[in-house]
């Protein structure tokens, strides 16, 4: 299984960025994917993550409705478009899969290579 990431970048406080993470190989179209973060001296936080089949969610509180994520499951792809960025979200977001949300949500199986994401105040 490989997880290739796209997006991130640098925005002013208030801008917004969408992250994509395509999955390929086996079971490709059957995992949850999700998006976790790590700032610099914390730990690695979930942020938002979607069942394979798009019907169920999970987000951290600090998402508080800025951020959405959907899939494109034609294409095996998933997104998360983040809006209302602040300073606070400054971190490397990475995607991750595993076959249920649950299951994602503790401990994912595969790990996308990371997106440095940077909002400036």
């Amino acid at each position: 299984v490989q997880l290739v990431e796209s997006g991130g970048g640098c925005v002013p406080a208030g801008g917004s960025l969408r992250l994509s993470c395509t999955v390929s190989g086996h079971f490709a179209s059957h995992y949850a994917v999700g998006w976790f973060r790590q700032a610099p001296g914390r730990d690695r936080e979930l942020v938002q993550a979607i069942a394979s089949r798009g019907g169920s969610t999970s987000s951290a509180d600090f998402v508080r409705g800025r951020f959405t994520i959907f899939r494109d499951s034609a294409n095996n792809t998933a997104f998360l478009q983040m809006n209302a960025l602040e300073p606070e979200d400054t971190a490397v977001y990475y995607c991750a899969v595993r076959l249920t949300l649950q299951t994602l949500i503790r401990r994912p199986a595969y790990w996308g290579q990371g997106a440095q994401v940077t909002v400036s105040s």
